[in-house]
């Protein structure tokens, strides 16, 4: 293979058998239900270096004007590392910065995306640490929101991989992570800005179509990819690894042939023995053999409670080995024309 990630993954499902990799801490998360089908150390906090960044896109999406002007400030086009090269005073699309930020890593463009969308970078890096609360990241902070190694910015593979599947449900972070190349213009000069995506991993692993990747002197190499395959989207995490383009090649091939994503129970599906259906689809990842043993609970809602006020009649849950793995909410079943009495 000369060194290069495999492309295939085996399409039967089979006994999980756990990829070793390099990595000081690596996760693997099915994005569509949030399940976690792999994890090494991946509570332990640790530097993250630039897949930091992925919070920073992710805030300047839903709390910015994407096609807002960022003024560069000296202190963004003065930042240090890896860089697009923004002057002081340019002005730039939010949106085509936010290129700059995840395609190149622009250390520049992060400080600028953060006091444009902030209003300052301790109040970006407010939003970046209610954001990661939010998500459930129990084992992060941060400090900054390029990943330059700082005291107090860290975060653990499996919150890398919480907060990768919560960004990759939003269509714009998505096109811009899997864009392999992208032109922005360049107001000052005759040439536009070219960004080639540092992340190999869109040219190296079929299906692959995101995420970020990093680097700094005390975190080494960090990567957070992802890939789609017959409609299953998977994202993986790795921290400390020289060897990160392989890895995430085994892990990714590892979710895909060892974990089946299928339907538990579909949007308006009745219920049996209650006069329910089903409000929303619920599909979940299964190793061989959980599908069997997955149990359901049906709880009601009293007529005074606010969702039943607001249609809902109930919530009927699923549990796996004692675990929750999602709910659907209830509604009233709609009687078929015969059953109806005029």
């Amino acid at each position: 293979m000369n060194g290069a990630p495999s492309s295939a993954a085996t399409p039967a499902l089979s006994e999980p058998v756990k990829p070793t990799t390099h990595a000081k801490a690596a996760a693997l998360i099915d994005v569509t239900s949030g399940r976690l089908l792999y994890s090494s150390r991946g509570d332990e906090p640790m530097l993250i270096a630039s897949t930091t960044k992925i919070m920073t896109a992710i805030i300047a999406i839903e709390q910015g004007d994407l096609d807002s002007l960022v003024t560069v400030s000296s202190r963004a086009a003065g930042k240090e590392g890896s860089s697009i090269y923004l002057k002081a005073g340019e002005k730039m699309k939010l949106k085509d910065m936010l290129y700059g930020l995840m395609l190149r890593s622009g250390n520049d463009a992060a400080t600028a995306v953060a006091e444009h969308v902030g209003g300052s970078l301790e109040g970006f890096v407010f939003l970046m640490n209610a954001k990661a609360e939010e998500i459930g990241m129990s084992n992060s902070h941060f400090a900054n929101p390029s990943g330059l190694d700082q005291k107090g910015h860290y975060a653990s593979a499996n919150d890398m991989a919480k907060l990768a599947a919560y960004a990759l449900h939003d269509p714009t972070f998505r096109d811009i992570v899997s864009t392999k190349v992208k032109t922005a213009p360049n107001p000052d000069e005759e040439w536009d800005y070219k960004w080639v995506n540092k992340n190999k991993m869109l040219q190296l692993y079929e299906g692959a179509d995101g995420v970020k990747t990093g680097y700094t002197k005390q975190a080494l190499r960090t990567l957070v990819s992802s890939a789609t395959r017959d409609g299953r989207q998977l994202a993986a995490v790795t921290l400390n690894d020289g060897n990160d383009w392989n890895d995430h090649a085994k892990l990714l091939d590892y979710g895909f042939s060892a974990y089946r994503l299928e339907q538990v129970i579909g949007k308006g599906a009745e219920v049996q023995n209650y006069p329910f259906v089903a409000a929303s689809t619920l599909r979940y990842p299964f190793a061989a053999g959980e599908r069997e043993k997955v149990e359901l609970r049906v709880e009601l809602y009293g007529p005074d409670s606010t969702d039943y006020k607001f249609g809902y009649r109930g919530r009927l849950s699923y549990r796996l080995n004692g675990e929750p793995i999602g709910a659907v909410e209830l509604l009233p079943r709609t009687p078929a024309p015969e059953e109806r009495s005029d």
